[in-house]
């Protein structure tokens, strides 16, 4: 599904139960840049409950460390598929000033 947004953060929540195998996940949505930064609350979010991997295509993204997130800025819009306990991201992308 495509949605119009100006950045993300992806995270991975604790698994419920020591025995999956996946995990739950989540992307947040929000119409500022490096949301990370601030208290800003998303205007969406996401919730997968279970994933293997996420695959990002063609845009540039930062790994928080600290707090094991991606955060992808300049965004123009974003596409999200869920197939099979993976997560595809795609979209379109400002060059950063």
């Amino acid at each position: 599904m495509e949605y119009e947004t100006k950045s993300v953060i992806i995270g991975r929540k604790k698994r419920e139960h020591d025995t999956d195998e996946a995990y739950p996940c989540f992307i947040s949505m929000f119409d500022i840049r490096n949301p990370h930064t601030t208290g800003e609350v998303p205007k969406q979010t996401i919730d997968i409950p279970l994933a293997h991997k996420v695959i990002i295509t063609g845009l540039d993204v930062n790994y928080l460390v600290e707090g094991n997130d991606i955060v992808i800025n300049d965004l123009e819009k974003i596409d999200i598929r869920v197939e099979e306990g993976h997560i595809y991201i795609k979209g379109v992308q400002k060059s950063e000033c």
